[in-house]
């Protein structure tokens, strides 16, 4: 995978992370509290400034009330 498949990869990922939350209703503050993550964290991860784990990115699902296939599905 090259860097820009890479890049490409984290943002849609984030943009789904960021719709889910949106669809739910939560507030970026809201996501990271329940994940257990700090809150300026979590929004580099809906920009697609950082690659977070798949540890994290099931808190974040989880904390957003969604199925992480649901995010990873590509």
């Amino acid at each position: 995978m090259s860097i820009s498949d890479d890049k490409k990869l984290t943002l849609e990922i984030a943009s789904k992370i960021k719709l889910s939350r949106l669809k739910n209703n939560l507030k970026q503050s809201d996501v990271a509290e329940k994940a257990g993550l700090n809150t300026n964290y979590y929004a580099k991860v809906e920009r697609g400034e950082a690659k977070p784990s798949v540890v994290t990115i099931t808190k974040i699902c989880k904390a957003i009330g969604i199925r992480s296939s649901e995010i990873l599905s590509v």
